[in-house]
């Protein structure tokens, strides 16, 4: 049996909520499933999903494919990596001590990628702000400007 670990699709309109399963690859997308692996809520960004990471890898060495989005979840869980290296043939010891060294670089990415957002966000508010200021500076002038024309105009009209 050609067997998937996939999304498949719980909760109403608009607001969307998962569980990952591994199933037969010929049944539908919410079809009856073998097992439920974890759930995936991809609204609450604190805590987006929950995965059985055992069954997750015995499902794997089985020989289950999972799909793209199914292994997006696993790749930033870090069972992607520890898949990698259960195949590469590393033992329990050396595959914890990698899974510490990934948790950590992890941590040290999400800090980095966190600290350039805010870096970017406060230059969007300062480029903005400097933006209204010159807009603002310019208005009076062009304003004075039209009145002067105005004023020209009119006099030329008097006369």
């Amino acid at each position: 049996m050609a067997t998937k670990i996939r999304l498949k699709r719980i909760g109403r309109r608009n607001r969307p909520f998962y569980r990952l399963v591994a199933i037969d690859s010929r049944k539908r997308r919410d079809g009856a499933a073998i097992e439920e692996l974890g759930w995936y809520n991809p609204i609450d960004l604190e805590h987006s999903f929950d995965l059985k990471s055992d069954r997750i890898l015995h499902w794997l060495s089985e020989g289950a494919q999972p799909t793209q989005a199914a292994k997006k979840l696993l790749r930033s869980s870090g069972l992607n990596y520890k898949w990698h290296l259960i195949r590469q043939g590393l033992d329990e010891k050396e595959v914890a001590i990698e899974m510490k060294k990934w948790e950590l670089n992890r941590e040290e990415v999400l800090k980095i990628r966190d600290e350039k957002a805010e870096e970017k966000l406060a230059k969007k508010q300062r480029d903005s702000k400097l933006k209204d200021d010159t807009n603002s500076s310019d208005k009076p002038t062009s304003e004075i400007e039209d009145l002067g024309s105005k004023s020209t105009e009119s006099s030329a009209e008097e006369e």
